[in-house]
């Protein structure tokens, strides 16, 4: 699969290519504070199939975590685009691609025990409170 996105004011740009690892909606509360309020859907793509094409995102990781993440902004516009956990994974922020069709559908929502009573889940959809075991 193939992957293009970019920022909303057109000053990033992406490419991930590769075999998608999982599609999900996040509900945990630091996803919240990025979409506005809402679950987060994302794509795990492999980190070697990633690059940026234009311009650079800004990287930004908290300091009081035991396990932070990176999560990569368009520096003018603020877009979150990607996220790089502590794995050689990029999780791609569905809403940051051209074509957000190509997410298709959860395959699972996770941090549910943040969930909001506004959040939707589809029916059927397996959940976890936290991030499933490997």
């Amino acid at each position: 699969m193939k992957l293009e996105g970019g920022c909303y004011c057109g000053k990033v740009r992406y490419q991930a290519e590769g075999e998608p690892m999982l599609k999900a909606q996040c509900h945990c509360r630091e996803c919240q504070y990025i979409t506005g309020g809402a679950p987060n859907m994302f794509i795990v793509m492999p980190q070697d199939g990633f690059k940026y094409t234009k311009g650079a995102a800004k990287p930004f990781t908290r300091s009081d975590l035991e396990r932070p993440v990176t999560r990569e902004f368009c520096p003018d516009c603020g877009t979150h685009l990607v996220t790089r956990p502590q794995r050689p994974v990029v999780v791609v922020k569905v809403g940051s691609l051209d074509d957000p069709k190509q997410f298709g559908a959860p395959q699972m929502a996770i941090f549910t025990i943040d969930k909001q009573p506004f959040h939707q889940i589809p029916d059927g959809l397996p959940t976890f409170e936290r991030m499933p075991q490997r």
